[in-house]
């Protein structure tokens, strides 16, 4: 007998009356997932993640008493629900916003007026903990997160001291934007091998998760150093 894995619960927070009975209905009608709730405003939204524990909140990134920046922040500083994954939500297509949800804590985001099926397979990606933006915009978004003028030292490379040598190479191609098909294809290893060597890497340096890795990564020069030791090999 085959059992189904359980549906992605999903909580709506925007102030838009129709905006959240809209996702919610696009929601309900996938057959993995599930709308648990919604809510009005950022700090509603943080008492029903409290309540609810969904998978993942559609965070509207303006709404009133308490921003989606701040309301993510918030839910992440005070590990509100931990296994919670947050997807931003914007009318406007800017960098600056992108910015501080994503590291406020969210694992992406989406503008509003993306299709129906845009908006379900950004679910099911945070759901999964992979980066919910087209890769064009996420390079773009990591260049503006990363501090440029900051030489990498020799103590960010102490703090990948604690990988093994395989769990860098898994490290390096995660920061490339790699996924695990393409790092399992260049390494020749199985899919599940690198779903635990992410696991590991994620556990050893303190991160959440590996879009947070990535940035992790960017902050401290360490993408852009092998990138260029990479192009240099080549």
């Amino acid at each position: 007998m085959t059992t189904s894995s359980p549906p992605i619960t999903v909580l709506v927070a925007d102030d838009q009356a129709l905006v959240r009975d809209g996702f919610s209905r696009i929601v309900d009608a996938q057959p993995d997932m599930r709308a648990v709730g919604t809510a009005p405003d950022g700090e509603a939204a943080v008492e029903r993640v409290r309540e609810l524990r969904p998978d993942v909140v559609l965070m509207d990134i303006r709404m009133p008493r308490l921003d989606g920046i701040e309301a993510t922040r918030t839910l992440t500083v005070d590990a509100v629900s931990p296994a919670t994954r947050v997807l931003g939500l914007t009318t406007y297509d800017t960098d600056a916003y992108a910015v501080r949800i994503l590291q406020a804590g969210a694992v992406g985001f989406i503008l509003k007026d993306s299709t129906a099926s845009q908006l379900v397979d950004a679910i099911r990606a945070v759901h999964g903990g992979t980066f919910a933006v087209s890769a064009p915009t996420s390079r773009r978004l990591l260049e503006r997160i990363a501090i440029h003028d900051a030489e990498p030292s020799e103590g960010d490379d102490a703090l990948l001291a604690v990988l093994t040598e395989r769990e860098r190479a898994v490290f390096e191609q995660i920061v490339q934007g790699c996924s695990n098909p393409e790092i399992a294809s260049t390494l020749h290893i199985a899919e599940v091998t690198v779903k635990t060597h992410v696991g590991h890497i994620l556990t050893k340096l303190r991160v959440r998760d590996r879009v947070h890795l990535v940035i992790w990564a960017h902050e401290r020069g360490l993408a852009s150093r092998r990138s260029a030791g990479r192009s240099r090999a080549d």
